[in-house]
């Protein structure tokens, strides 16, 4: 069997970005992908068994980075600050193009959740250094049964729900870590 040459794969991706951003998701399909490419149909499915993984591949990458840049664009000293500004900028990647492509992961959402997961686990890891790194935190309210990472998870659920429900901001939730924690 020959190797996979992640190159064209790459290109392959970036031909379906291209089409879902010029003429939406729902025109990416293997043969779009393929006669933008210059390539056969069967070149695309010996990487991508059907558009649903295309559509999964996608919003992975577009996860990956978007989670690259946030840790460029998150500039606060302050824990609380730090969430503010994850949660807007989050907010505004998912009304853009972040929304779309998870919402036509349909068929794929087992597997949408499971990488889903995995990026989560990253944001989990940036809001534990965010705050291991805020000098103002008290350091005696941890104990075994208040973790940090127990924390971070609660943060993540709300932020989470929050996101998804569309609230208009996380005022609530920032209060009441600021009232836990400093």
């Amino acid at each position: 069997m020959r190797k996979k040459d992640e190159t064209l794969r790459d290109t392959l991706l970036n031909v379906a970005q291209n089409i879902a951003d010029m003429e939406g998701i729902e025109a990416v399909n293997i043969r779009s992908i393929a006669g933008e490419a210059g390539v056969a149909s069967g070149t695309v499915y010996n990487y991508f068994s059907n558009k649903e993984e295309i559509l999964l591949a996608l919003t992975e990458r577009y996860w990956k980075q978007t989670l690259l840049e946030m840790r460029d664009e998150v500039t606060a000293d302050s824990f609380c600050e730090q969430l503010q500004e994850i949660f807007c900028f989050l907010k505004v990647r998912i009304e853009q193009s972040a929304g779309r492509l998870m919402h036509s992961l349909g068929n794929v959402e087992a597997e949408g959740q499971v990488q889903m997961a995995s990026m989560q686990a990253v944001l989990e890891e940036t809001l534990l250094q965010g705050m291991e790194q805020d000098a103002d935190i008290r350091r005696d309210v941890w104990d075994e049964t208040f973790a940090r990472e127990q924390l971070i998870r609660f943060i993540m659920m709300n932020m989470t729900m929050a996101l998804k429900t569309r609230a208009p901001d996380i005022a609530f939730l920032i209060t009441m870590i600021r009232r836990t924690i400093y």
